[in-house]
């Protein structure tokens, strides 16, 4: 996607000029990983002409692998943030309909290539809330991923803006139902699944048959600091991570950074206390960089979930 930010904190009816990132859930998981120094690929379609291959060169910056990123259709999804101060609060607008990726087909992505020697699989419930074609999609990629016996992790990132709570119940529950791991917050929790609670993560974990839940939470101050933490769940065991307060530099990507977090730290085989403090670490380090992607180090990362959280000068 194309991220336009009004310049400061600035409004949209205020800005003559916009701040350009390249972005969004999934490829703000692939590039962060990337980082890390792990082997990723990001699937979907742009547009073949100059500022589909921006996205492309952006991802391969990072290090990202764009093999599987098709190329056609018209238009790029764009959307619009405008930075919160005080207590006026962030706000995005989207610019989505008719993207390259929304309109993209199930048949026109190469399985069989694109799951060869691979051993995760993430999603988000963005990709489905973009339409009836993108809902079959990431249905049948997550049947695809499944049946080779790779693990799935789904973020639900519930947007109200691009789809009702309805549909998106229905269309999440068929996910996970091929789905291992799935990250949610409290209020989405409740909201479209109807789970909270003490028991809520071993109730849902039971309910979907997942190996892990992971629970985040967020309290607003104003719209320079929050609190955050998570929980996560597995096998009859939960555990919390560490709570930070954070003074936001940009809003956006602290979930996607906790993603990717944790999905590096199961596959690296952390035990429960481990992984859930190193990606809540993830998603608080993402804070303090603006843009949408976490361009912290593993270094950097490991220290913060070990406690070492005092901003010095590193020299």
């Amino acid at each position: 996607m194309l991220r336009l930010t009004s310049p400061g904190y600035g409004r949209f009816v205020q800005a003559q000029s916009f701040e350009v990132n390249y972005g969004g859930a999934e490829a703000n998981v692939a590039a962060a990983l990337a980082v890390w120094g792990e082997e990723s690929f990001f699937v979907s379609k742009v547009p073949a002409h100059e500022i589909g291959q921006a996205v492309v060169n952006t991802l391969r910056s990072m290090g990202v692998n764009t093999n599987f990123v098709l190329r056609g259709g018209e238009r790029l999804g764009t959307y619009y943030v405008e930075r919160g101060a005080d207590i006026r609060s962030s706000k995005v607008i989207y610019d989505r309909k008719n993207s390259a990726f929304s309109l993209s087909e199930a048949e026109e992505y190469d399985w069989e290539k694109i799951f060869a020697g691979a051993d995760w699989f993430h999603l988000t419930g963005i990709t489905p809330a973009l339409g009836q074609e993108s809902e079959h999609l990431a249905a049948a990629a997550c049947r695809e991923a499944k049946k080779r016996g790779i693990p799935v992790s789904l973020d639900v990132n519930y947007r109200s803006k691009l789809w009702g709570a309805d549909r998106a119940k229905g269309a999440l529950e068929k996910l996970l139902a091929d789905t291992d791991v799935c990250i949610v917050n409290e209020n989405q929790a409740q909201e479209l699944f109807g789970v909270s609670g003490e028991r809520a993560m071993q109730e849902f974990a039971e309910k979907y048959s997942l190996r892990y839940v992971a629970f985040t939470y967020r309290r607003t101050e104003d719209a320079l600091h929050n609190r955050i933490w998570s929980t996560l769940y597995s096998d009859g065991k939960t555990v919390k991570s560490c709570e930070y307060r954070m003074e936001m530099i940009d809003r956006i990507g602290g979930g996607d950074a906790f993603a990717a977090g944790l999905v590096y730290a199961i596959g690296h085989g952390f035990e429960l206390q481990k992984a859930v403090n190193f990606a809540e670490a993830a998603s608080c380090l993402k804070h303090s960089v603006p843009g949408d992607v976490c361009f912290c180090s593993l270094e950097e990362v490991l220290s913060v979930a070990d406690g070492k959280t005092l901003g010095r000068v590193s020299r």
